[in-house]
C-alpha cells in the first residue's frame, strides 16, 4: 500500500464513505474500547485525543482529553485537526452524526454479544489498515472463548453496576452474554433491553445464587461493603447473600465490566468464569 493514499472505508451507520489517511497520524477516539484496541494494534503514536474514561491501557491517560461519553470540546477538535474520530453507536449515535458535519468519523456498533466485541476490534483494525495485527488480537480472544467449558448447570446471577444508580442489563448486552459463556445465567437475561434499573423486588423473587456488583469508579468497596448495603435493601434472605457468594469485581484497571475493549475477553470472562465456577 502506497504511503500518503487515502482508503475509501464504507460506513453502514452514517450510510456514506469515509476517507481514511495512509497512514493515520492524528486519531481522536471517543471510545474507551477503541482506545485500548488502537495501543494493541501498535497506533498509540498516532493517537491525540481521548476522553475521560479512556483508562486502559495506564498510557491512554497521557493523552489530551477532549470529552466525555456524550459531549465533546469541539475547538479542542479542531485544534487538533484529527484525520479521524472513532465513535460508537447507541449512546453515541447522535454525537457521530453531528460530528460527521465537521470532522472525518468512523462509528463502531455498540456490541451486544462477546463475538461483537471481537468483531469491533477487527473493525477498528481494519480501518486503520492494521490488518493482520487486528486478526492476530481476534484470533487470541477467540481461542480463550472457545476454551470455555459448556456449563453443566447455570448458576443464577445477578449483576449490578453503579453508573450514576444501580444498572443491570438485559438480552441485547454482551455481559448478559459472557455470563452464559462463563456458566452463569442473568437472572434478567429475558428482558428485551440492553441496560436496566433493575427492580429490587423482581431480584429477591428471582432468588440468584450469585450477585456481581462493580462500584463506581474510584470508589474503594469491598464484598463486606456489599453485603451491607443488600441486607439494607433487605435482600438478607436472598441465597447469594445468606451463602456469601456476593462479588465484587477488581477495581484496578477501571470499568472492570462496563468496559467492552479486548481485555472484556482476555481479563474479564476469565475472572467471571473463577467467579461462577467456584459456586
Amino acid at each position: 500500500m502506497q504511503t500518503g493514499v487515502a482508503r475509501r472505508v464504507f460506513s453502514e451507520l452514517l450510510g456514506k464513505e469515509v476517507l481514511v489517511p495512509d497512514p493515520l497520524k492524528r486519531i481522536v477516539s471517543l471510545s474507551p474500547a477503541v482506545t485500548e484496541t488502537l495501543f494493541i494494534l501498535g497506533l498509540d503514536g498516532s493517537i491525540v485525543g481521548v476522553t475521560e474514561f479512556c483508562f486502559r491501557p495506564q498510557e491512554a491517560r497521557g493523552k489530551r482529553i477532549v470529552g466525555t461519553y456524550s459531549t465533546v470540546d469541539v475547538e479542542a477538535l479542531s485544534r487538533l485537526d484529527p484525520e479521524l474520530i472513532f465513535s460508537m453507536t447507541g449512546f453515541q449515535r447522535k454525537l457521530a452524526f453531528d460530528l460527521s458535519t465537521r470532522f472525518n468519523v468512523y462509528p463502531i456498533p455498540l456490541p451486544v454479544s462477546v463475538a461483537d466485541i471481537i468483531r469491533s476490534a477487527v473493525e477498528v483494525g481494519l480501518v486503520t489498515g492494521r490488518y493482520d495485527e487486528a486478526r492476530s488480537l481476534a484470533l487470541k480472544m477467540m481461542r480463550i472463548v472457545a476454551a470455555l467449558e459448556p456449563a453443566a448447570g447455570f448458576v443464577k446471577t445477578h449483576v449490578e453496576l453503579d453508573l450514576g444508580g444501580p444498572t443491570s442489563f438485559g438480552a441485547y448486552s454482551y455481559i448478559t452474554d459472557a455470563l452464559w459463556l462463563a456458566g452463569g445465567r442473568n437472572v434478567l437475561a429475558t428482558e428485551a433491553c440492553n441496560w436496566l434499573v433493575p427492580d429490587p423486588e423482581r431480584i429477591v423473587a428471582e432468588d440468584p445464587e450469585v450477585i456481581i456488583y462493580e462500584p463506581r469508579i474510584s470508589e474503594p468497596f469491598e464484598e463486606k461493603d456489599l453485603t451491607r448495603v443488600l441486607v439494607k435493601r433487605g435482600w438478607g434472605k436472598i441465597s447469594a447473600v445468606r451463602n456469601r457468594r456476593v462479588f465484587v469485581t477488581p477495581q484496578r484497571p477501571l470499568d472492570f465490566l462496563a468496559h467492552h475493549g479486548p481485555s472484556f475477553v482476555t481479563e474479564s470472562i476469565p475472572w467471571l468464569k473463577r467467579v461462577l465456577s467456584g459456586v
